[in-house]
């Protein structure tokens, strides 16, 4: 049977209907879409998609089930390799990843397989079951009997990755978490209409199904110390993310209107603001909003913005289409939603309308020079390149830093140039013993697999870690 050349089309809600919601945007597969998708696979032998997968999914396995009609036992195999099928499968950037490097997607007019799409549809199926087993409860806990006793800190893609491998291989796992609600970036970060919270939620059910235990509004640094956790465990895993806000410091940036993207989205995300005033934090109703930046951060603000009714929402970015890091769903998505895009173009200053309210943002044309230190082109002011854009809201989204409250509160760790932990990048051993660390608090804003990557090789170094201690190693 010859292979489809493109990819079994996947239904998303119109444009013009989800600029009013905050539903997800893309509704998945059907079994029978997934099992049409799955037969275009090439099931190559060597598996190039395996080696762009940071968590290395057996995806030819998983695929191949799905093909065969038989989705229990692509959970089954889903589950050895990941704890967070549901999540990655929405928001892992899987053409450069995986689907980056499939075979078929090589081929000159032909599109890669959906995978991440696939791995989506086999955690959704399973969910979707009356008496659905947890996602990752294959190598379930108890498989070892190490007695070790391991605190994680922090409830992001890393941390829930450790504690879940972690709890796999028998150990005793309590997570702490500052906020009220478990799941880090996936939870204040990441709007509803690209990863819906009910989902976040049933993927950490899953984990403490086996035996994880979730601590709350615990902020290790103030409410405990470290030496209270170095105390009582054997092991601990830092994933406390790199949530500061940075911005750029221009004229105008105390105005009020004038926002980081971490406050704007966790006020959205975390504390329901959409759902105002059914929940009590209220969103700024605005008028026109700039927002700074060009990653998927950027993105996630904007489309946000448009969803709370603003009449005109503008994405400023100092670079062009061809060097922006958000993923290209992302943009074609902001793009049918009527976002705008200023391309190589920086603010000057916010313009303070009176009372300190922002009135508009000033910003100059730009034009591309030498690379840089990162190696891209920097960009460079246009002489004569000034312009204004109408504006109540300005959402800057160029980065975030590390959290400081744990890292002051511990002086022993050794952090790098960059204020980041200094880890190691395949266990994640740290300059202190029996402390560990991987995720954003290591490498900067990353990804969401790549986040997990690093929780894994970190579980299976702490794991034997562990288990050279109970042996007098």
């Amino acid at each position: 049977m010859a292979v489809s050349k493109t990819k079994t089309p996947i239904s998303e809600q119109p444009p013009d209907v989800r600029v009013r919601n905050f539903k997800e945007v893309c509704l998945g597969y059907t079994v029978d879409e997934g099992r049409a998708e799955a037969a275009r696979c090439l099931q190559c032998k060597d598996a190039p998609c395996v080696a762009g997968c940071p968590v290395e999914v057996d995806i030819p396995a998983f695929i191949k089930a799905i093909r065969d009609g038989d989705m229990a036992k692509s959970v089954e195999i889903m589950a050895v390799y990941t704890n967070l099928p549901a999540v990655c499968g929405r928001v892992c950037p899987q053409e450069t990843q995986c689907e980056g490097l499939c075979r078929l997607g090589k081929a000159k007019d032909f599109e890669p397989v959906a995978i991440g799409k696939l791995e989506r549809l086999v955690a959704d199926w399973n969910y979707s079951r009356e008496k659905a087993p947890a996602a990752c409860a294959n190598g379930a806990a108890g498989s070892k009997t190490s007695g070790g006793k391991v605190a994680v800190i922090g409830s992001g893609p890393a941390s829930l990755t450790v504690a879940g491998d972690l709890a796999k291989m028998g150990h005793d796992v309590t997570m702490f978490e500052a906020l009220h609600a478990p799941g880090g970036v996936l939870m204040y970060g990441i709007p509803e209409f690209r990863l819906p919270k009910s989902i976040v939620a049933r993927e950490i059910e899953s984990i403490a199904e086996l035996g994880v235990k979730i601590e709350l509004n615990v902020v290790v640094g103030r409410t405990i110390t470290m030496p209270e956790i170095l105390g009582a465990y054997d092991a601990c895993f830092i994933g406390v993310g790199a949530g500061a806000p940075r911005f750029q410091g221009i004229p105008g940036s105390t105005l009020n209107g004038v926002y980081s993207a971490s406050e704007y989205l966790t006020r959205i995300n975390l504390m329901h603001a959409y759902e105002f005033p059914e929940y009590d934090t209220p969103a700024k109703k605005s008028r026109g909003v700039v927002v700074i930046g060009g990653g998927n951060v950027a993105m996630d603000a904007a489309r946000s913005a448009k969803r709370l009714g603003a009449e005109r929402v503008a994405i400023v970015y100092r670079r062009s289409l061809a060097e922006l890091p958000a993923r290209i769903e992302e943009y074609h998505h902001a793009v049918e939603e009527g976002i705008e895009f200023h391309w190589l173009s920086n603010p000057k200053a916010y313009v303070d309308g009176g009372a300190g309210k922002l009135n508009g943002v000033a910003c100059v044309r730009m034009e591309l020079g030498e690379p840089d230190e990162s190696g891209r082109r920097r960009p460079i002011p246009v002489e004569g390149g000034d312009f204004f854009l109408d504006a109540d809201t300005a959402i800057e989204a160029i980065g975030q830093g590390a959290n400081r409250v744990l890292l002051s509160a511990f002086p022993e760790l050794k952090l790098n140039k960059w204020g980041y932990i200094d880890a190691d990048e395949r266990t994640g051993a740290t300059s202190v013993p029996g402390v560990f660390a991987g995720g954003d608090i290591v490498t900067g804003a990353a990804t969401v697999i790549l986040a997990m990557g690093a929780g894994k090789g970190a579980a299976a170094a702490i794991d034997e870690y562990i288990r050279g201690k109970d042996k007098g190693a």
